[in-house]
């Protein structure tokens, strides 16, 4: 093993092989570094080596207790929730982990424990909802046809926001009525569209007068002008697609909140219902895990539903 006093470096070189090494995301990194940061912090950059269960109780308590003093809620601080105490000591496990793969002395990832959380609970909507949700989109605007076939895409296949704005024309294959994705974390997947999401897409492309690339396109100003089939300023954005849904939502009269993630929920839900293979819903989610994909069964459990009935009078 190799004694490395000089915390800070290492989780400079640690993040670095996040980013280029493990292909993790901006975002993934950004995050990672602040939480890591904190606890560089509040140790006052101890060495590795001398880290201690103790060292990382008291850090622990430090995050349960952030934000309660008058002086934090002046400074804006807030409570950190559950969810996000556990992010920061993910994050810590995995600098350790990367730690003893580089020979440095440290303390023994394994021995740290997160917090116990709530069971997340799943917002989604029925099938009924979900058909309301697509009567109400106002196919005599403008972006009716769009709006619509994006919904039905959403719904298809349970891309995520981020996955459906990412989405080419070339990438669809809308004869054999699959295509593959590239989702978070880089993991690749093969999605499905139903006869009836081609269908809008069809109708929705045929409305097109350009050749732009992006499957789904903003209809609102651009400064600049693309060249002939580049189109990438006119790329729909995430938050336009969140926009869209919420409208649509309050005019199918749902009364809760709707987004493109509880349309991705509640396509899960929906497969999980009807008697798919919790594995096959893992892969077509784009779950590395399937305990991820295991908190959908918490709604659609066939078993709790036929006691219930034959034995609830």
């Amino acid at each position: 093993m190799t004694e490395v006093t000089d915390l800070q470096k290492l989780i400079t070189r640690f993040l670095e092989n996040l980013e280029v090494g493990r292909g993790k995301s901006r975002r993934t990194v950004e995050n990672y570094h602040h939480y890591l940061q904190r606890f560089n912090d509040f140790i006052e950059g101890k060495s590795p080596s001398k880290l201690t269960l103790d060292d990382v109780h008291k850090y622990q308590m430090h995050l349960n207790r952030f934000g309660e003093s008058e002086a934090a809620r002046e400074q804006g601080e807030k409570k950190l929730s559950a969810k996000t105490q556990n992010y920061h000591l993910i994050a810590l496990r995995a600098f350790l982990k990367y730690l003893v793969k580089q020979d440095v002395e440290c303390l023994a990832p394994e021995k740290i424990d997160l917090k116990k959380v709530e069971d997340r609970i799943i917002d989604f909507i029925s099938r009924e909802e979900m058909e309301r949700l697509f009567e109400a989109v106002d196919l005599g605007k403008k972006t009716g046809m769009r709006d619509r076939a994006m919904m039905e895409t959403l719904y298809s296949t349970g891309l995520r926001v981020s996955e459906l704005v990412s989405l080419d024309r070339s990438q669809v294959d809308l004869e054999r009525r699959e295509f593959s994705i590239r989702g978070k974390g880089g993991k690749a997947r093969i999605v499905f569209l139903s006869e009836r999401c081609v269908k809008w897409i069809r109708l929705y492309l045929t409305e097109r007068q350009d050749n732009w690339e992006p499957l789904f396109i903003s209809y609102g100003r651009v400064r600049d002008n693309d060249e002939l089939g580049l189109g990438e300023k006119r790329r729909i954005t995430a938050y336009t697609v969140q926009a869209m849904v919420r409208q649509a939502a309050r005019m199918a009269g749902l009364g809760k909140k709707v987004t493109p993630h509880v349309i991705r929920h509640s396509f899960a839900t929906e497969l999980l219902h009807n008697g798919a293979d919790i594995r096959a819903v893992q892969d077509m989610l784009g779950h590395s895990s399937i305990t991820t994909t295991q908190i959908y069964t918490h709604s659609t459990n066939p078993r709790l539903r036929d006691v219930h009935r034959e034995f609830h009078k």
